[in-house]
């Protein structure tokens, strides 16, 4: 089994796998074109982001600077906004659904590393380096018509609903269902999100 069928598995893989490194620095370099093209140009933005992600649906919309891992595993449905300064680690994949909002300086991750030292990146060698460290992987998937606020972290393996809205600074270590308003840390659900007339400030600090 090559290294990124492992990794998009969740198997322990290495990082250092060339195939992974080319696609890696790859990205890096189409993200780094991406941030630096002029605001309004956006035939180029079309052009970079075609080639950068998996999927882009229609009318989505990024603004620089946007950061990413391999971007081949990033899906975006249809009119989709990201906001500034967000970064996502798509070792795996990371799904996005139609009509989704997401707010600045938001991460998204999808790898994990072993919590012990030693697990995590094996006995020194002889000159006294290391391999690249052991990572595994989890997908993340975001479903229709949600709202994730400023400043929130979304963690490997998390599953968003549909008409879901993550308040502002909120970590997400597990799943929201469905039509719910949720927030803290770790993020958990406050409320149901039925009516029509409900709002909330994502930009205000929540407890």
């Amino acid at each position: 089994m090559a290294e990124r069928e492992k990794m998009l598995a969740g198997q322990l893989y290495d990082c250092g796998d060339r195939e992974l490194l080319d696609r890696w620095h790859k990205a890096k370099n189409l993200v780094r074109d991406y941030n630096c093209i002029d605001s309004e140009n956006l035939e180029e933005k079309e052009k970079v982001l075609s080639e950068l992600l998996a999927r882009k649906g229609h009318n989505l919309w990024i603004t620089a600077p946007f950061y990413v891992d391999y971007g081949n595993n990033i899906y975006f449905g249809n009119n989709c906004e990201v906001n500034m300064n967000c970064t996502f680690l798509d070792d795996n994949k990371i799904v996005i659904g139609d009509n989704v909002l997401i707010a600045p300086n938001v991460q998204i991750y999808t790898a994990f590393h072993p919590t012990n030292a030693i697990e995590r990146f094996g006995e020194p060698k002889e000159d006294g380096s290391f391999e690249f460290c052991k990572t595994q992987t989890a997908p993340v998937i975001i479903g229709n018509s949600v709202w994730i606020g400023g400043g929130a972290i979304i963690m490997p393996g998390v599953t968003i609903g549909d008409n879901v809205v993550i308040g502002a600074g909120s970590i997400v270590t597990k799943d929201i269902s469905s039509n719910k308003i949720a927030y803290g840390n770790p993020c958990r659900v406050i409320r149901d999100n039925i009516s029509k007339n409900t709002n909330i400030n994502l930009y205000e600090p929540t407890i």
